[in-house]
């Protein structure tokens, strides 16, 4: 009887623990994601700056390239995401509406 209880204590805390590094990999994995979404995000706005501007026939009638409305977009998601705060979307932004 002194056996069971020993046994059932470490079976406790071994499913504990589990459950804590299943936890832990899981949010590992979302901050990866989100960290990807972030530098697809800036090497979008370097290829942007780095390309020359459209001639302004082609851009449409907003005034903002296909591309730029995708990083807005996607800024715009990572904020609701919780990714961003309201200044770095802000900043993010104003790098994207300057490029264009």
């Amino acid at each position: 009887m002194f056996r069971r209880r020993p046994l059932a204590r470490a079976a406790m805390i071994g499913g504990g623990a589990y459950m804590v590094g299943k936890r832990s990999a899981q949010r590992s994995a979302q901050e990866d994601a989100q960290d990807a979404q972030i530098d697809d995000l800036q090497s979008q706005q370097d290829a942007a700056a780095a390309a020359p501007a459209a001639a302004p026939a082609a851009a449409p009638a907003g005034g903002l390239t296909d591309s730029a409305m995708a990083q807005l977009e996607q800024l715009a998601k990572l904020k609701q995401e919780g990714v961003l705060t309201e200044d770095e979307f802000e900043q993010q932004k104003q790098k994207i509406l300057g490029a264009t």
